[in-house]
């Protein structure tokens, strides 16, 4: 088809403001699905997307549209997440349009998420439309959220749309604007191959499948095929589109979106972001491509049975193919055996991918309390990249440790400043700014330590402002703390699964908050159970499990006191041998301790 009638557009916003219902609306309007398999989040097809009510991951979807003037559009909508911990996902989908749609809710307003959004495409270059959601609520503040998008967003929102993805309404008026507003692809279709990898996943049957924008010229069958990074030849088995099933077409020209097969053993043969160009007839220059993701938080997996480590490794390299944004290695506990250390975007990441792996894979999993990347400089003068606790070197051999920072925007209502403000500082953020962006928003600019966030930062800011702040943020760098490495013992044994790095000045509360909830977690054994937190060789909180006790003189009536003690002794030296040769059983929610330690503490 000719590319000036065709149009590339994704749908942005902070989550739950409606994305996956609006998408669901277009595909009804356009006629791509029948009435009977239309359902609700047509394009979230993962049974976690669903429950959970949120879209994961980035969904391309072809649809053929007649104008008013009677001339067909073909329209590729991609729909992606607005949770912060999958924002490498909008990035890769605006990076194969040329529009948007800036969706955003009428009664909550602008958001954090909203913003980042909106200035990441700007940047990219896009088109943007604004569209008001869900004007059919109650609490509906159209001319606010209008001048919330002049003021906050800094875009035009006098021709917004207003839409009811719900009830259907203003559906007509955005695939109106779409056309009319958002720019036709250009490209050369006599041009060199080239196209822009921005998804893959791996099919079971066909090797991995790449979803691709073509920039220039144009792939069929038979084409042979170069992926630039590699430098790999492919032959060309099959191309197709979503419309929004996988349908099969003959060629994908210049603008279209679609999914190329070609017999691709790995998915890291074909990364994301890797331009595709014809074997014999190169491109000259290959497409930027994304910035490389890196993990930030890092949690250890462990099978609760030991045998089942390597079905644990397979299913994470199952995972692995349809997810390239976390990377596994295998690490070894004394506590908890033979396991993986991995990493994730973010702790709704983990817990994604921790959910399915016990859904999709049938595991039984222990997992580790969640850290952060360190940057360690030992006296030698080399510099270490820490993400366990157990990796940290002795105190002794350490220069220095650097701990990643984030720069975060905190979008709240005017009456919750001052508890936003009190957390931030408790978490030893340093303020970069505070705008009153209207009278009743403030965004709260905080650089803060990565590792304060990952424990309980986004609870607590939701419970100070009554669920009405948003938070959005990203790497911005490291810096240097004095921190130290905080070791659990059980009965006198390291457990290095429970050790965790904290901040100097707070060691001893969190020593403290952490031992005292270990002994509420751990069950009661026939011996006594020393529970301890060391800094290095010195112990800095101590809680004991007490003994359960059997009552060896239950048969005894009566008769000479000195027969009960000896019953007693007995008993007691029992136990001392009991708990020199006795293994404690630690539950699972122990290891989860460290998130729950009261860290309101000084």
């Amino acid at each position: 088809m000719d590319h000036r009638f065709i149009r590339n557009f994704s749908i942005i916003a902070h989550i739950d403001h409606g994305k996956s219902t609006l998408a669901d609306r277009i595909l009804e309007a356009t006629g791509a699905l029948r009435p009977r398999e239309m359902e609700a989040q047509v394009l979230d097809s993962m049974d976690l997307e669903r429950e959970r009510g949120i879209t994961i991951k980035a969904h391309a979807v072809r649809l053929c549209h007649t104008a008013a003037n009677g001339q067909p559009y073909i329209l590729n909508l991609i729909d992606t997440p607005g949770h912060v911990d999958f924002s490498y996902e909008v990035t890769r989908s605006l990076a194969a349009c040329e529009g948007a749609l800036l969706l955003v809710d009428a009664s909550q307003g602008v958001e954090a998420q909203t913003l980042a959004n909106a200035h990441l495409a700007v940047e990219t270059g896009l088109e943007v439309i604004q569209v008001i959601n869900k004007i059919d609520l109650p609490g509906a503040q159209i001319e606010e959220v209008k001048r919330q998008i002049s003021d906050i967003v800094g875009l035009n929102a006098a021709d917004a749309i207003l839409t009811s993805a719900k009830e259907g309404t203003g559906t007509a008026e955005v695939l109106d604007a779409v056309i009319a507003r958002v720019p036709p692809p250009s490209g050369d279709r006599d041009a060199s191959l080239k196209a822009l990898i921005f998804d893959s996943w791996y099919d079971s049957y066909r090797g991995v499948v790449v979803l691709v924008r073509v920039l220039e010229g144009e792939v069929g069958e038979r084409t042979k095929i170069r992926l630039m990074a590699l430098e790999q030849d492919y032959e060309v088995e099959q191309v197709g589109v979503f419309s929004p099933k996988p349908t099969v077409v003959s060629t994908l020209g210049v603008g279209e979106v679609g999914f190329i097969i070609a017999g691709i053993k790995r998915a890291s043969d074909a990364p994301i972001g890797d331009t595709i160009t014809e074997a014999g007839r190169p491109t000259a220059e290959p497409f930027p491509g994304f910035k490389e993701i890196r993990p930030m938080v890092f949690a250890g997996l462990y099978p609760v049975e030991g045998h089942k480590y390597s079905e644990l490794r397979d299913a994470l390299e199952k995972l692995r193919l349809n997810d390239s944004s976390f990377f596994f290695e295998p690490e070894t506990s004394t506590a908890l055996g033979f396991g993986f250390r991995c990493g994730f975007l973010g702790l709704l990441h983990m817990e994604i991918v921790q959910e399915r792996l016990e859904r999709e894979f049938d595991m039984e999993l222990v997992t580790t309390a969640p850290g952060v990347l360190y940057r360690v400089t030992t006296t030698a003068g080399d510099v270490e990249e820490i993400d366990s606790p157990a990796k940290l070197p002795e105190a002794s051999l350490i220069q220095r440790i650097e701990e990643p920072v984030i720069t975060a925007m905190i979008l709240t209502p005017a009456e919750h400043v001052g508890a936003v403000l009190q957390l931030c500082q408790e978490k030893r953020g340093v303020q970069k700014a505070l705008e009153y962006l209207a009278s009743n928003r403030v965004l709260v600019t905080y650089d803060l330590p990565f590792n304060e966030v990952v424990l309980d930062f986004f609870d607590r800011l939701k419970t100070l402002s009554r669920g009405f702040a948003s938070l959005d943020y990203q790497v911005s760098g490291f810096w240097e703390s004095p921190l130290v490495k905080v070791n659990i013992l059980v009965n006198g044994e390291p457990v290095d699964a429970l050790s965790v790095i904290v901040h100097r000045d707070v060691a001893y509360a969190r020593a403290r908050s952490l031992v005292t909830k270990m002994r509420k977690l751990i069950p009661r054994q026939m011996f006594e159970v020393a529970i301890q937190a060391a800094i290095g060789g010195r112990i800095i909180a101590r809680e004991s499990v007490r003994a359960l006790r059997k009552n060896v003189l239950a048969k005894c009536y009566g008769g000479d006191i000195s027969r009960k003690r000896k019953l007693l002794e007995k008993q007691r030296e029992g136990k001392k041998r009991m708990k020199r040769v006795g293994r404690v059983e630690i539950p699972q929610e122990a290891f989860l301790a460290v998130l729950k330690v009261d860290s309101s503490a000084p």
